[in-house]
């Protein structure tokens, strides 16, 4: 078993311990959870995602669409709070069933589908109010992410847990979730081994924008407020995230345990060279440099395997 992810999560971390004295603070390790319960749920999706060999650049675009959508039912059209969540989930579906489509029946690459959903997605959500955001959230709706239980966990933090757990149980146990390896191996092979590998896909894509919209509900409670500019950029960081974590673009490689480990990865880089006073410019740098070494890191592993 490749430990790489784990092992450069740690060498990060003590270089960040001894680079701050406030890094490994209990306050701030809970700020680090709080922060990426968002990117978490989207890389969840996208691990099955890139595992069948496909990508999704839209799951930014669908976040904020299903975030603007909430925010206009519950404030604008009075719809109850709790409808207007379920009803964020099923934008984030349609979205990621539209993609799907794309790819399974116009036959349209998965970069080119998804990157003309991330834009149809991007203008809707500017469109719903005319490019301003939506404030004035139930006192409820925020405390999700906000009020902490037994004195660590709040309710946000909580789901992207469950789901960890879940998504990784499914995908290493279940063998609806290795079909998903015997599609990103091979499709043609999977198919011919009795796999619906148009049925898999479309439920892969459909699944991963119901998890955008999810993060943009947990969005709205960090922020109490939907703003169409949401996950501008998430796109890059979520495929990042996984990647990091040990999954190949070609697909068939991938898993959850990676996955959490690369967004844990990009959580704590982040908060790190914030702690450290680094502009968000150079942080972008940084990342960067971070995407390249860990795909050269698995391109040199696969040559000599």
């Amino acid at each position: 078993m490749d430990h790489g992810p784990e092992l450069s999560l740690l060498v990060l971390c003590v270089a960040l311990s001894l680079a701050t004295d406030t890094f490994f603070s209990f306050r701030n390790l809970l700020n680090v959870l709080d922060q990426l319960t968002v990117l978490g749920i989207m890389a969840l999706g996208m691990t099955a995602v890139i595992v069948i060999g496909g990508i999704d650049l839209s799951v930014g675009s669908v976040l904020a669409l299903s975030m603007m959508g909430m925010g206009w039912l519950s404030n604008t059209m009075g719809v109850p709070m709790p409808l207007a969540m379920a009803a964020a989930l099923a934008i984030g579906a349609l979205c990621g069933l539209g993609s799907g489509l794309l790819v399974t029946h116009a036959r349209l690459p998965a970069f080119i589908a998804t990157l003309a959903t991330m834009s149809i997605c991007r203008g809707l959500a500017n469109m719903v109010t005319d490019g301003s955001q939506i404030v004035g959230y139930p006192e409820w709706f925020s405390a999700m992410s906000i009020n902490r239980n037994f004195g660590f966990l709040s309710v946000t933090v909580a789901l992207f847990i469950v789901l960890t757990i879940v998504a990784g149980i499914f995908m290493k146990y279940r063998a609806a979730g290795r079909a998903l390896y015997a599609i990103g191996g091979s499709a043609e092979v999977a198919r011919l081994a009795g796999i619906p590998v148009r049925k898999v896909t479309l439920v892969v894509y459909t699944m991963c924008g119901v998890l955008s919209g999810l993060a943009g509900v947990v969005m709205s409670t960090r922020l109490d407020s939907s703003q169409p500019s949401g996950g501008m950029g998430y796109e890059l960081d979520t495929i990042a995230a996984v990647v990091i974590g040990g999954a190949s673009l070609s697909g068939g490689v991938g898993s959850i345990w990676g996955t959490l480990m690369g967004v844990l990865t990009i959580g704590v880089l982040r908060n790190g060279l914030n702690l450290l006073g680094v502009s968000p410019f150079v942080q972008q740098v940084v990342i960067g440099g971070v995407i390249i070494l860990a795909v050269a890191v698995d391109s040199n592993k696969r040559r000599i395997g």
